[in-house]
């Protein structure tokens, strides 16, 4: 369980911190829950989210040796790339919703290779990929940096100079 002040994870709205954790009764029944706010929010929106919950999935945030574990994957190859956009969007949504940072990492490891082999043929990454690179980039990125005491920028150069200094290419 949480405490008050902890900071999260929360799959849609990225990293959020716990402010409170109360009683509320909804349809008849009473349980505990937590009431957080994404940190890129500035506290205009308040998430009540149950304690106990089958279907939603609060995650700790990565500590410091996970968060250069999950640096250093980038130096390996990311997820297998299917051909098939429909396909393709379901598997990569399945790793998402898992919450495995290290598969999160491979998955934007794969779309970052394929978003820069795009931008070299003066072409754009798929519209579906690039709202799932931006969306868990963004959320991953942020928690790295928290972690390692950094900045979100400093985290997102030292991955392109990774990537680029691998030159792998995405099956």
């Amino acid at each position: 369980m949480f405490s008050i002040g902890d900071m999260v994870i929360y799959s849609a709205h990225g990293i959020c911190k716990i402010d409170d954790i109360c009683e509320k009764t909804v349809l008849g029944v009473t349980r505990p829950y937590y009431v957080l706010h994404p940190m890129n929010d500035n506290h205009h929106l308040t998430l009540s989210v149950p304690v106990h919950s089958d279907k939603v999935a609060l995650h700790e945030m990565v500590h410091k040796e996970d968060a250069e574990d999950i640096l250093e994957s980038f130096r390996n190859p990311g997820v297998d790339w299917n051909e098939k956009p429909n396909v393709r969007h379901n598997l990569y949504s399945n790793i998402v919703s898992n919450g495995d940072r290290i598969e999160i990492a491979r998955l934007i490891n794969t779309l970052m290779r394929k978003k820069i082999e795009a931008e070299q043929n003066e072409k754009k990454l798929y519209e579906q990929d690039r709202k799932i690179l931006d969306t868990t980039q963004t959320i991953l990125f942020k928690e790295i940096a928290i972690a390692l005491n950094t900045t979100v920028e400093r985290i997102h150069e030292h991955v392109t100079k990774l990537l680029k200094d691998s030159k792998q290419v995405v099956n």
